[in-house]
């Protein structure tokens, strides 16, 4: 993991799972040895943790147990990954591994073959629905939830929700595949809702404001700050815009690049995306000299789903599905909100004439390769790149063809920024139903982007 960059050192944290007797061996560097400690215990695990640093803008490398680990470091010219979707909602981890990890196995070669300087994990590293089943208490969420449990009787779901979280993170985290290539490379990560459960903060405030969904919240806090960032309460990185960790959002800066991440959960209601804290990230978008990649696990630009929205409404088997529309930026109950920040993209890229500057904003979620654009004026162009997912399997082909239908709607939520679906490079459908990741080259600060599709294979360069 990535904790922060600070000056010319790039500080890491390299986690481990074992048995809380058992420290793991050290990591060694420069003649040094690292200790691991200590992150979170659950039953008779423990998630270890050693902190490091090493040079940011050139190769380095670190040992652990007789194995050496070389890492690209950022320089003028790099490669970053992108991947989000790691799992599916049922039955993940009965998947047989080849299958489930074919992703991560060529995302691997491709490290192997160009390495990268860092992965961006853009939200569901793991998908926790199932972790609020076996318990009483849970067994029906969010459906038919208890309003006033016993305070004996929430302890014991907290237990067995940190035992299904820790046990879900440590069995996605260990494959052969995912591990080789997160051992070698930096990652950074944002989360989204199956990190907690499915339409966190989309659903009712009856499920999420009670004490089952805030427990179920508080748990997947707990592990998504010990396993996504190597932390925990009162001892987050320096690149966390929040030091109390009230949001997660982060930026990370570095010549040229900066990275930034706001939480779409923490602070998510009904009726908003981001509370003041997420605003705060965006708020300070402007004034960087250099690319700035924003990570949205949401799509910010897509098609008119406000339109299946309120179609939904005059068909109740429908209304099923309320949560996941609710989900998404285009959603009527966001719509003031995704137009100020559209607003404070285009406000962020205005006077910017350098072609190596700018913003580019990545995304995932809907399980398919896409991307948009967002006519900002003066010849500018907001690029939107989703992939999505690393793992997730690609829902039917009708329902990328339907998306294709909707997008020709067009939509305009800014008066004169016309939001417009375009195909990948040498693909025919604007929503290519394959599972895939994202691979961003910097070369001469000239940027491109590349999707590696698992049936079509890597698509033609995209300059961005």
């Amino acid at each position: 993991m990535l904790d922060e960059i600070t000056g010319d050192e790039m500080r890491l944290s390299a986690l481990f799972v074992g048995a809380r007797s058992e420290a793991p061996p050290p990591v060694e560097l420069g003649g040094q040895e690292v200790s691991a400690a200590t992150l979170l215990r659950c039953g008779a695990r423990t998630l270890w943790r050693a902190r490091f640093a090493v040079p940011a803008y050139g190769p380095s490398a670190y040992s652990w147990n007789g194995d050496r680990y070389d890492l690209a470091g950022l320089g003028d010219d790099l490669r970053l990954a992108f991947v989000s979707c790691n799992g599916e909602e049922m039955g993940d981890l009965d998947r047989e591994g080849s299958e489930r990890n074919a992703m991560w196995a060529r995302l691997a070669a491709c490290h192997e073959a160009a390495p990268f300087a860092l992965l961006l994990h853009g939200g569901d590293q793991i998908y926790a629905d199932e972790a609020t089943e076996g318990h009483p208490l849970s067994a029906d969420w969010p459906n038919d939830v208890p309003q006033d449990p016993s305070g004996a009787n929430l302890e014991d779901l907290r237990q067995h929700l940190r035992a299904a979280f820790f046990a879900r993170y440590a069995a996605v985290y260990s494959a052969p595949e995912m591990a080789w290539i997160c051992a070698r490379v930096p990652s950074l990560m944002q989360w989204d809702d199956h990190d907690i459960c499915d339409g966190w903060g989309s659903l009712r405030r009856s499920r999420t404001e009670g004490p089952v969904g805030r427990a179920i919240f508080d748990v997947a806090r707990e592990m998504a700050l010990g396993f996504q960032h190597a932390a925990r309460d009162g001892d987050l990185p320096g690149r966390f815009a929040d030091p109390k960790g009230a949001h997660l959002g982060w930026r990370v800066e570095a010549p040229g690049l900066r990275l930034l991440a706001p939480d779409l959960r923490s602070e998510r209601t009904r009726r908003q995306i981001m509370g003041a804290g997420g605003w705060s990230i965006m708020d300070a978008a402007g004034g960087f000299d250099g690319r700035t990649l924003l990570m949205s696990s949401v799509p910010l630009l897509g098609p008119r789903l406000s339109l299946l929205e309120g179609a939904m409404r005059l068909h109740p088997r429908m209304m099923r599905y309320e949560d996941d529309l609710r989900d998404q930026w285009q959603s009527r109950a966001h719509r003031t909100e995704w137009r100020r920040m559209l607003s404070s993209l285009r406000d962020a890229m205005a006077g910017r004439a350098d072609d190596a500057s700018g913003i580019t904003v990545l995304s995932g979620e809907i399980h398919l390769a896409a991307r948009a654009t967002m006519a900002l004026g003066g010849g500018k162009i907001l690029h939107q790149l989703t992939a999505s997912g690393i793992s997730h399997r690609a829902p039917p082909r009708n329902w990328a063809r339907f998306l294709g239908l909707l997008s020709r709607l067009g939509d305009a939520p800014l008066a004169g920024h016309p939001i417009r679906m375009r195909r990948l490079p040498g693909q025919r459908a604007l929503f290519v139903a394959e599972r895939n990741f994202l691979v961003l080259t910097r070369r001469s600060k000239a940027w491109t982007a590349e999707w590696d599709l698992e049936r079509s294979g890597r698509a033609g360069t995209l300059t961005i």
